[in-house]
């Protein structure tokens, strides 16, 4: 990625449609509902979504979310993220996701994608693909992510996915509690795992794993920044300036919209330029 070029570094988008497979529509009342909480209902192709990100000289980091078990909903390939990324990578970065019930087969997906497609990181969603995060079925795709030092998100806090519907689509905001997540961070400290999104209703416990255990980070995507709750931007002025990452949550909140908000948010500007591209180049081991 040449950074150098870039305002930014966008560390959490999501490729919403396939133009590998045909459009999958069971489960279609969960975009609809999302549609609603988010106030968006644009779902652009990968080379739309290129050219946007060209447009704005932001890098990205894209992926998708695996919940085939619990949703029953086919998945768009992980090697379609990673074959773009691959083709362009002046500016694009390729993560997996992987259904944690899938267990060892899982983690051999997880070793070809890092080892044969380049993928440099992993995304969870606790709420969506229906696990704990502590939980040892997934321990095997851990063990891959760690060997290769790569850096794993996982959704945290509320989800808009579900939200509205009839039992919030049997989908459980609990799994996404962070504090669920140290488990896994103390046993594995190679991986930099990134807490995403303002955790409410748990900000204080994001900011409290974040605090004691350095091989977390948290991302700051799926909120307007003038909706952040205060402890979180005082933190990130301070104490944790050098574990906060820009990110959009790319297409259900756009990042010109977001960088706009930003600026008016309270974020020192000594800060800015950490959490926009320094602390993800770290992260992502750019230089």
């Amino acid at each position: 990625m040449k950074t150098e070029d870039l305002i930014a570094i966008d560390t959490h988008t999501h490729l919403e449609v396939s133009c590998w497979n045909p459009f999958d529509r069971y489960g279609e009342e969960y975009d609809r509902a999302a549609d609603k909480y988010f106030g968006s209902s644009t779902r652009p192709t990968m080379a739309e979504a290129l050219a946007y990100y060209r447009e704005q000289k932001i890098g990205f980091v894209m992926f998708t979310v695996d919940a085939e078990t619990q949703m029953g909903r086919r998945r768009i390939p992980n090697e379609e993220i990673a074959e773009a990324a691959q083709a362009n990578a002046d500016i694009m970065i390729a993560f997996a996701s992987i259904d944690p019930h899938k267990g060892k087969m899982g983690a051999r997906e997880a070793r070809k994608l890092i080892e044969e497609y380049g993928v440099k990181g992993f995304k969870f969603h606790p709420t969506v693909q229906g696990f704990l995060p502590a939980d040892r079925m997934a321990w095997p795709i851990y063990e891959v992510i760690a060997e290769h030092r790569l850096p794993a998100i996982f959704h945290s806090g509320h989800s808009g996915i579900g939200s509205g519907m009839r039992c919030g689509g049997g989908l459980r905001l609990q799994n996404s509690n962070p504090m669920l997540l140290e488990d896994v961070a103390i046993a594995f400290p190679d991986i930099q795992i990134v807490v995403a999104h303002p955790s409410w209703p748990w900000q204080d416990e994001a900011l409290s794993l974040a605090m004691h255990k350095p091989n977390v980070w948290i991302d700051l995507s799926g909120w307007s920044p003038k909706y952040f709750p205060p402890q979180l931007v005082q933190y990130a002025n301070t104490l944790l300036k050098d574990r906060m990452l820009f990110g959009s949550d790319f297409p259900l909140i756009m990042p010109d919209r977001w960088l706009k908000d930003f600026e008016e948010a309270g974020f020192k500007d000594k800060v800015k330029p950490l959490i926009l591209k320094e602390n993800a180049k770290r992260l992502l081991g750019l230089g």
